[in-house]
């Protein structure tokens, strides 16, 4: 298989924190490898370390066939790079963000104008293209960064958590726009920490908590590997949750998930199902869900690192300190 994306051993360290302790990543030409793990895993430094930002203390890297370090000029022309924030200047129009970056990039006026209508076009952004970005709604303002790092018409875009602070809406486009982009061939390496986003969009996954790949797959592979099936269950009235949770925790043997009104559990047992079925009716609790299902990425998580996704969020932002601080987007990023 030829990768478009290539790295092995990767160590990057920070002081005296190690944010990166040996890294390996492949991802095949015209597929999504998705990097997934907490806040201060690694994510933002792997993408960093394979866009040329920064050197890695060890391991190699390579886009192309390009080695990251040694042929850092080449790799630049072939990669494009959203960050978690859009980065477009809000003073200007779309059209003239875009005509700057293909400026820089070299291009001749007509040239750089021309692809920078045809890029609005692409994104739904025609209409708005002459009016100042700042005026642009925050899933506006993501669809032109992206459209930004594809002036180039580079083969390999790096998504660094492009969906952060999009509503549900902003965030379906996005999808959207980068399943057309993989159909058309670019290789795509998305970090993220949502897990549905990882699910939607990735052919694969490798699974980065503190620095180290703790684990790698496809969706499906991944989440087999969890074994199990998980049940969920929904009462009717948000006040019989304890009571819910109670009886699912007694019969599942161990401690449910509460999101929101949903208490979830895995389970091996398929005689669990009926049993909580009988024992929420001697109860009377109505539910308005009750499902069995195959395991999902979060238990997939949790299984690898005995915490679920969001928790392990929680506990990176509050008290990674340095780590934490690695994958700071505030950075100023070239394209």
């Amino acid at each position: 298989m030829e990768h478009a994306i290539w790295a092995e051993g990767l160590v990057k360290r920070f002081g005296g924190t190690t944010a990166l302790d040996g890294v390996d990543v492949r991802a095949a030409k015209g597929s999504v490898l998705g990097l997934l793990g907490p806040n201060g895993a690694g994510k933002t430094t792997v993408v960093r370390v394979l866009a040329t930002l920064l050197r890695p203390d060890a391991g190699r890297a390579s886009v192309h066939g390009y080695d990251v370090c040694s042929d850092a000029h080449r790799v630049r022309r072939l990669v494009g790079l959203t960050g978690q924030y859009a980065s477009v200047d809000e003073q200007l129009t779309g059209v003239e963000n875009l005509l700057l970056i293909g400026r820089l990039l070299g291009m001749a006026r007509g040239e750089a104008r021309r692809r920078g209508e045809e890029l609005l076009e692409q994104f739904g952004l025609a209409d708005a293209g002459h009016q100042a970005v700042g005026a642009y709604s925050g899933g506006m303002r993501r669809r032109l960064d992206l459209a930004a790092s594809l002036v180039g018409r580079p083969p390999v875009l790096f998504l660094d958590e492009p969906t952060t602070g999009l509503d549900p809406r902003a965030r379906t486009e996005m999808w959207e726009l980068t399943r057309q982009l993989v159909a058309g061939g670019t290789t795509v390496l998305l970090t993220t920490q949502y897990l549905d986003e990882a699910d939607e969009l990735a052919d694969d996954i490798v699974v980065i908590d503190h620095g180290r790949v703790i684990a790698t797959g496809t969706p499906q592979e991944l989440k087999a590997r969890a074994g199990g099936s998980t049940l969920a269950v929904r009462p009717e009235d948000p006040e019989r949750l304890a009571t819910v949770r109670r009886i699912v925790g007694e019969l599942a043997r161990v401690e449910p998930e509460v999101q929101g009104a949903l208490v979830t559990a895995p389970i091996t047992d398929p005689d669990v199902l009926p049993a909580v079925v009988r024992r929420l009716d001697e109860a009377d609790v109505r539910v308005t869900e009750l499902a069995l299902r195959g395991a999902s990425l979060n238990e997939v998580f949790l299984s690898l690192t005995g915490r679920p996704a969001e928790e392990a969020e929680a506990a990176s932002e509050e008290g990674d300190g340095e780590a934490g601080r690695q994958d700071d987007p505030s950075e100023e990023v070239p394209r």
